[in-house]
């Protein structure tokens, strides 16, 4: 699952594994990206080298992704929290930091508010996971539910089909970076990391929960409306337009959880592309933000 050499970026040693990180620009707080699962830090290319442009941006892969050494996923949102902590320490990035999760990420995020709120300015969620989705979407095909990891067969089918996805997405990156991730994404250990990954999203809400409220901490909250491709074939227009509604509700209550929360809809971005779809308006939300908490 591992290369040794990233086509950007390096390792750190972090509780006895390589972790890949890039960071870029300068100055505080740094911002920094948690990929969604089945991403990896490099796909959000594109808003970092933009951040960089006012701040210190951090791309990097969680234990068992990307580029990292490969762990025994899933695993808890604790120890993902407390890993990222420990990797920013070893790569010099003083907090505060102004964290930006996507999907998955959002788990983590949170943890890391709970687990070191002093350490944490804010946070842009990019349709992240929010522990209340079962309040607000609660149709049978779009509550949380265990996800069982495809066969191999299945995996392979997805990492081709993936393909076309991943051109599209990484067209304007580096020629080098863009090829590295596609050739990547198109494989099937990186196919089961990702499934691996979002495998205990039940676990991850409960833990969220029984660890208490989280803190309150500035934040904007951003809802991809849009429809996955995927989704398209997989839920009935029942089921896609209860998805959309619930999410509206969701990040509208995420954005209401905070004193100085905001949600803002984006009506044609979708879940797993956003940062593709919308680099404009998740940057602004990312530049907003920051100079809110600076």
């Amino acid at each position: 699952m591992t290369s040794l050499s990233p086509p950007l970026g390096r390792h750190y040693a972090v509780q006895g594994h390589r972790l890949f990180l890039h960071k870029s620009g300068t100055g505080g707080p740094a911002v920094v990206f948690l990929p969604g699962a089945g991403a990896v830090g490099l796909d959000y290319l594109n808003l970092h080298q933009r951040v960089a442009g006012f701040t210190t941006s951090v791309l990097y892969d969680r234990a068992g992704t990307g580029w990292s050494d490969p762990v025994t996923l899933p695993r808890t949102a604790g120890e993902v929290a407390t890993e990222l902590r420990e990797l920013l320490k070893a790569a010099g990035v003083p907090a505060p930091y102004v964290l930006v999760p996507h999907s998955l990420g959002g788990a983590y995020a949170r943890r890391f508010l709970q687990l070191f709120p002093e350490e944490v300015s804010g946070v842009v969620y990019l349709d992240a996971f929010y522990e209340e989705w079962d309040t607000h979407l609660t149709g049978a095909k779009t509550r949380l539910l265990p996800q069982p990891v495809p066969g191999d067969l299945m995996l392979r089918l997805v990492a081709f089909l993936s393909r076309g996805l991943y051109k599209k997405m990484f067209a304007t990156w580096p020629r080098e970076i863009g090829q590295a991730l596609i050739a990547r994404h198109a494989t099937v250990g990186w196919q089961r990391a990702g499934a691996l990954e979002r495998g205990n999203l039940p676990e991850l809400r409960d833990e969220l929960k029984a660890a208490g409220e989280v803190p309150d901490k500035p934040l904007i909250a951003l809802a991809a409306l849009g429809i996955d491709t995927g989704a398209k074939f997989l839920m009935s227009r029942r089921a896609l337009r209860e998805m959309t509604e619930g999410k509206s509700r969701l990040y509208q209550a995420l954005g209401a959880s905070v004193k100085d929360g905001e949600t803002r809809v984006l009506p044609g971005a979708r879940h797993s592309t956003i940062g593709v779809d919308a680099p404009d308006a998740v940057l602004q939300a990312i530049d907003d933000l920051w100079r809110r908490v600076s």
